[in-house]
């Protein structure tokens, strides 16, 4: 029996993701990221702040608060993004089914250590799982627009002060990425 998910509540900070349907990708060619993310923009932004993001070819993770209006759900925000997703994305390469696992996979984050973590795992996945050598360098991840003036849907400015800086945030993502960083859901 599955376990309950575990509920968004508003102001909460949770680490989500999701996976892909067995050895199928999520995003197959470079327009599928950019795509996700307006959709992105459009369903979640209303709901959430996001602070960091990481989108690889089978998988996602972001790390988000969830406003305070109670009005607005975030799970069904979630819900009709990967929906919309998966069928544009279903008729653009002629498939059917669901695209991701079942469930949107989340943890409440509870703990400064693990919120300042959870950044720097997410920026490091790419090299974890071998899609880069170097994460910095992996296009689809919050990582860049950190450095960049360029306008942004990102609490930037909140993540930057949170590392003490741009300098402090480049040092605090020099350590390896954890192999064992907890993904189970509470």
């Amino acid at each position: 029996m599955p376990r309950p998910t575990i509920p968004f509540e508003p102001g909460g900070y949770y680490h989500v993701w999701t996976h892909a349907n067995g050895i199928e990708n999520i995003f197959r060619e470079e327009e599928n990221y950019y795509f996700f993310l307006s959709k992105y923009s459009f369903y979640l932004s209303p709901a959430v702040k996001t602070f960091a993001y990481c989108l690889m070819p089978n998988h996602f993770h972001f790390l988000i608060q969830v406003n305070e209006d109670p009005a607005l759900s975030t799970s069904k925000a979630f819900s009709n993004l990967l929906n919309s997703y998966c069928q544009s994305y279903n008729k653009k390469y002629h498939r059917k089914g669901s695209l991701s696992m079942s469930n949107l996979k989340r943890k409440k984050i509870n703990t400064d250590s693990y919120f300042t973590r959870c950044i720097t795992y997410i920026h490091q996945n790419p090299a974890h799982h071998g899609f880069v050598k170097d994460f910095t360098k992996w296009k689809h991840s919050s990582w860049k627009a950190f450095f960049s003036w360029k306008q942004t849907h990102l609490e930037r400015e909140k993540v930057l002060e949170w590392f003490g800086g741009k300098e402090d945030m480049i040092s605090a993502h020099k350590s390896p990425a954890e192999l064992d960083f907890d993904l189970s859901e509470e």
